[in-house]
């Protein structure tokens, strides 16, 4: 496994998409979505192919393969975890992950006057399950507020807990401020005061190595397609004997070992929790882009992305106007104004220059609120990111002051 950082030029040349249309273009939307590299989309392709069938339920020699190279992805995802493969459930995606815990365990084991705690930098997805569970069982949802800098403080974490506290819900990187949270420490944190950690991952496991045993997490999840893999997929792991006291959210073929009018027995889990034919294509998919970010090394991944973080962060400061958010510790998510410009316009002004940035709310309303700042834009980086795109962001930013002529 490679330690050293890369060339992300080079790394450009395995993805399609920067060799024919986006050859030149500086994308820096990763965080919402990340381009496919010839890896993923060849496994895909060669699935569909050569081993396509339903898995878990053809007795012929073609199902059988359909579902080793399944079942082979859900082990890719386990070891990429630090987990086991008994404790990795497919599910669509982050968003499905967190439904699916809020409705099958939160169900089990939030009961009225119980506490969830959120932080105020979650983005909807790891807020609107809770607080519809919250308002469903009589329990309350319980904001641990960012610092000024845009960092979480454990220790105003420990003055919210309380002997009610059940969960607390974090994300692992902020997709707004590009903070990287410090979840070893929320997990001692919140195991001491007897409460189950819920991690978004969906930010961090294209950005850094995860280990869930070392971090101590209860559940953790993330999507595919974040991950350089395909859409419709995710991971979610939670703790063997916690997914062995869950009750399934959704029911159907591929949930059940025997059904009769009077009674129906179900799988263990995980396929407890994967109702109806899963993205399978979709797993292999998945399966392939964690070998080939294996094999540029993740270690390699992160300290090429926190030299182009460090870049990009000291080229932003520099542009007079910019309000930068978030910590100086951070992953390479950039959210920002520049003077009064909405940031549409600055998306609408960097696209006609060749770059392509996200500009909104960015699914995170209560955040957007604690900042002040309803819309901002935001660039985000990826493996294929290199200096060159940093510079034509900044080049896009002076183009913007000029046409609105910003003193």
């Amino acid at each position: 496994m490679k330690t050293m950082p890369f060339s992300p030029t080079q790394i450009r040349r395995q993805f399609p998409f920067f060799r024919e249309g986006g050859r030149d273009l500086a994308y820096l939307d990763s965080a919402a979505t990340a381009q496919k590299p010839d890896a993923v989309l060849d496994a895909m392709r060669d699935f569909y192919a050569n081993d396509y069938a339903n898995v878990h339920r053809g007795a012929y020699g073609l199902a059988a393969r359909a579902t080793e190279r399944f079942e082979s992805a859900r082990t890719k995802v386990a070891q990429f975890l630090g987990a086991q493969p008994n404790e990795i459930v497919f599910t669509k995606g982050t968003t499905e992950a967190v439904n699916l815990v809020a409705n099958s365990w939160g169900e089990q084991n939030i009961k009225s006057g119980d506490e969830i705690v959120v932080s105020e930098m979650e983005h909807h997805a790891n807020i609107l399950p809770w607080q519809r569970l919250a308002e469903r069982k009589g329990a309350r949802l319980t904001v641990w507020p960012i610092e000024d800098d845009g960092a979480l403080n454990p220790k105003r974490l420990k003055d919210l807990l309380t002997d009610r506290t059940r969960l607390i819900a974090v994300t692992h990187v902020s997709n707004v401020l590009g903070t990287i949270n410090p979840i070893r420490e929320i997990c001692s944190i919140g195991h001491g005061a007897h409460a189950a950690v819920f991690v978004d991952g969906a930010q961090a496991v294209p950005k850094m190595a995860v280990d869930v045993g070392e971090l101590g997490c209860d559940f953790y999840a993330f999507s595919g397609h974040k991950l350089y893999g395909p859409t419709g997929v995710g991971a979610l792991f939670v703790k063997r004997p916690i997914l062995e006291s869950m009750s399934p959210w959704q029911v159907g073929g591929g949930t059940i070992f025997d059904v009769s009018w009077d009674k129906t027995i179900y799988c263990d889990p995980p396929y407890l929790f994967e109702a109806g034919t899963p993205p399978i294509a979709e797993a292999v998919g998945l399966g392939a882009a964690i070998d080939y970010l294996n094999e540029i090394g993740m270690a390699a991944i992160e300290e090429t992305e926190r030299e182009t973080t460090e870049y990009a962060l000291g080229a932003l400061r520099q542009i007079a106007g910019l309000t930068l958010f978030g910590p100086d510790r951070r992953a390479g998510v950039f959210a920002f104004t520049l003077g009064d410009v909405h940031p549409h316009d600055i998306a609408t002004i960097l696209d006609g220059c060749g770059v392509a940035i996200r500009a909104g709310h960015h699914c995170a309303h209560p955040l957007a609120k604690r900042l002040g700042a309803p819309s901002t834009a935001r660039a985000s980086i990826g493996v294929y990111t290199d200096r060159d795109h940093i510079d034509a962001l900044i080049k896009g930013l002076q183009r913007v002051r000029e046409v609105f002529k910003l003193a």
